[in-house]
């Protein structure tokens, strides 16, 4: 990194026009790989605080899952449920209040699968201690299912409807033509062979578990018992439902079958980000690894317009070119500068680091 990198030199011209107000995109499974945000562990206060907050109330499985994300260990891999979702949801956070620090207040959340329940914890709807045993409950039911996975298909709902055979579903709606599915391996198989015999668009998701199908039910029916025995509130701030499509109502928010069922039903994200964007132009965030969120709301056509703008927080995977976290961190910061936020510049600052210290981590 630069010393142009280094917020005490940064500048910005008024553009007389206020800053776009800002929301938050939590991403869930699919955006994790292995090493995500672990370039601000140690550097950020806050994102280091909170992560460790959150490995010590996950108990003693948090070793080895934060062995294995700081690369010192591979007990299991990041693909795996396992670690993916409870990893998911601890870099969101972290990253979320990262962010909140530099004094930066969304107007608005929306979550995709997994990443609703960071906006919900966010919005105050779960305390974190209950949202991290909700979580790691929704992991060990999980392992129980069968195997299987999930596949983005560019394609409409109407086209792959008639595919869908056994317990495969649609799994989510992500924007224009961007369909995911999920099903037991090997009914999801039977699906891609006859999809990709027919020259459809296929990418494979990485997840071993089919999450958003009926296969995961007995999962749901266990999540829902143990979610009875916690407190549900409304939320403190506006989160827009992946489930619904629209703004999360304190009636869902407090039923405990809302959030235990979300593991089989569909996500509209797609549908939820458009209710979002009609609210107004905004600057939208991607709090979270990767840039999934990110593509998908470029589609949109407030985005595609420069209405609204959307920015990813962290790189694209480890191996991007150059990727580092601080750097994308900063990145975004100043982005938020020169669009007109203020910041606490001594919060952001901490993100810094000598072009040495980055290169010698990229090596490793």
């Amino acid at each position: 990194m630069t010393a142009a990198g280094d917020p005490r030199l940064w500048t910005r011209t008024p553009s007389g026009k206020a800053p776009r107000p800002i929301a938050f995109l939590l991403p869930g499974q699919g955006s994790q790989y292995a090493g995500m945000g672990t370039a601000l562990y140690g550097t950020d206060p806050v994102f280091t605080s909170t992560m460790d907050d959150i490995f010590s109330i996950i108990g003693p499985e948090a070793g080895e899952m934060r062995s294995d994300w700081l690369g010192q260990t591979s007990h299991i891999d990041i693909d795996d449920v396992r670690r993916a979702q409870p990893l998911l949801f601890a870099v969101d956070y972290a990253l979320a209040k990262m962010v909140q620090s530099w004094g930066v207040t969304p107007v608005a959340l929306l979550g995709h699968s997994a990443g609703e329940l960071v906006a919900a914890t966010l919005a105050g709807v779960f305390s974190l201690e209950d949202a991290v045993a909700s979580q790691m409950e929704r992991v060990r039911r999980a392992v129980e299912i069968p195997p299987g996975g999930m596949l983005a298909v560019a394609a409409t709902e109407d086209q792959l409807r008639p595919y869908l055979i056994g317990k495969v579903a649609i799994a989510a709606v992500n924007a224009s033509r961007q369909i995911m599915l999920a099903g037991p391996d090997d009914e999801l198989h039977q699906v891609e062979n006859m999809l990709r015999t027919d020259d459809f668009i296929i990418a494979v998701v990485p997840a071993t578990s089919p999450f958003h199908c009926p296969a995961m039910a007995p999962a749901a029916v266990a999540a829902e018992r143990q979610l009875a025995g916690i407190t549900l509130n409304a939320p403190n701030q506006t989160v827009y439902s992946g489930y619904t499509a629209e703004i999360m109502t304190e009636k869902d928010s407090v039923r405990p079958e809302f959030w235990a069922w979300q593991v089989v039903d569909t996500v509209y994200f797609g549908p939820a980000l458009d209710r979002m964007l009609s609210s107004g132009d905004l600057l939208m965030l991607e709090i979270g690894p990767g840039q999934t969120l990110t593509s998908f709301a470029r589609r949109h056509r407030s985005v595609r317009s420069r209405a609204s703008e959307v920015l990813p927080t962290l790189p694209l995977s480890r191996d991007e070119l150059l990727a580092d976290d601080c750097s994308a961190a900063l990145h975004l910061a100043a982005k938020l500068w020169a669009e007109g936020h203020d910041l606490d510049l001594e919060a952001v600052r901490k993100l810094w680091r000598p072009a040495e210290d980055i290169a010698h981590d990229l090596e490793d």
